[in-house]
């Protein structure tokens, strides 16, 4: 909760937003059984989505926050979609 509340308006000023946030209470198949958080960011392009996770008020937020929080990270996948 630290995190999001922290990486949020970098998130924004970055046109990046949650699309979807889930807490998992079973997963069904998961290669790690212990997932308990699901969520998606969405970014207009890859340019904008690269400068966010490059930012280093973000890495700042994401190494007080987050690394010492979550035991593991699956990036399920990315993709671009043209309007």
């Amino acid at each position: 909760d630290r995190y999001r509340a922290a990486m949020t308006p970098l998130l924004e000023a970055a046109g990046g937003f949650f699309r979807a946030d889930f807490r998992v209470s079973e997963a069904l198949v998961a290669d790690d059984p212990g997932t308990n958080r699901v969520f998606v960011i969405s970014f207009a392009d890859e340019a904008s989505k690269d400068a966010f996770f490059a930012d280093p008020g973000y890495v700042r937020i994401k190494d007080e926050h987050f690394e010492g929080s979550v035991a593991s990270v699956c990036i399920l996948g990315s993709w671009e979609t043209t309007a």
